[in-house]
């Protein structure tokens, strides 16, 4: 079981394309007692049925995300499938600050501008066993149109070949949350102690 560590707390970054299972992979690890900061996104997407503000993201309007990145609030942004996601600096400054290790999801783009900020964080890509594979779990996300599968679908093609940028992939097996979970734990320990301080 990955814990917290005082004298030199990890940053986490997981990534890896739309649909491959980000948020079911960390929400298994939450519910698996796993000892971390899970960093919440800020967004302006839409929320979700289920979703809570705060909880699974951040929600704002795109005047109010605006206003962040003119006061230089996030450590990292972009605009994806036309809306605007961000790691707020607060949220990760916070956490090491009190000895946590920390759990950032991002989509790929925003995990190679955080590569290049944080050089001694760990990059985790997640990955599915194939392009049909993911190709189907977008398509049964009722919260994406045809349209938006299919972009989603050829960008994946691309971001499946950032692997590189990662310190290793791991493959999220559809029904398998718990070996994905247990493997995401395993690595980090395994680095643990070997990785310099993260400093933003």
């Amino acid at each position: 079981m990955s814990v917290p560590s005082n004298k030199n707390p990890l940053v986490i970054v997981i990534s890896g394309p739309s649909g491959v299972g980000k948020d079911a992979t960390i929400a298994r690890m939450k519910h698996a007692g796993a000892k971390f900061h899970y960093v919440v996104t800020a967004t302006t997407r839409a929320m979700r049925p289920g979703e809570t503000d705060s909880v699974d993201y951040y929600f704002l309007s795109e005047k109010e995300f605006n206003n962040k990145i003119n006061r230089d609030e996030f450590l990292e942004y972009a605009r994806v499938y036309n809306n605007m996601y961000g790691v707020l600096k607060s949220e990760v400054r916070g956490a090491l600050a009190k000895g946590e290790d920390v759990i950032i999801k991002v989509d790929v783009q925003g995990a190679a501008t955080l590569k290049s900020k944080m050089p001694n964080a760990i990059f985790i890509f997640l990955e599915p066993p194939s392009i049909d594979d993911l190709a189907q779990r977008l398509k049964h996300r009722s919260a994406d149109s045809e349209h938006s599968v299919n972009i989603r679908i050829d960008k994946a093609e691309d971001e499946l070949k950032a692997r590189g940028l990662f310190n290793c992939t791991i493959v999220n097996v559809k029904g398998d949350l718990d070996k994905t979970a247990r493997d995401v734990n395993q690595y980090i320990d395994k680095l643990r102690g070997k990785q310099g301080p993260v400093v933003i």
